[in-house]
């Protein structure tokens, strides 16, 4: 299997602050663009941590041949 890049992006922000989350542009060295679905977890910190554990096993889990 080739090796892999994981793309992420993590910022704290007021939970009260937030209108609306989109997608993140990945540009590809072929000209194409791909795009990273953006996700919000809020709570205190160890309910965010504890989220962030369990999507990350979710995610791998959408890859079982990795």
């Amino acid at each position: 299997m080739a090796d892999l890049t994981l793309v992420y992006g993590m910022r704290l922000l007021p939970a009260d602050e937030i209108t609306g989350v989109g997608e993140a542009p990945v540009a590809l060295k072929n000209g194409n663009e791909a795009h990273v679905t953006m996700h919000v977890l809020e709570g205190s910190r160890e309910q965010i941590e504890k989220q962030l554990r369990l999507s990350i096993d979710a995610f791998f889990d959408f890859y079982p041949e990795i």
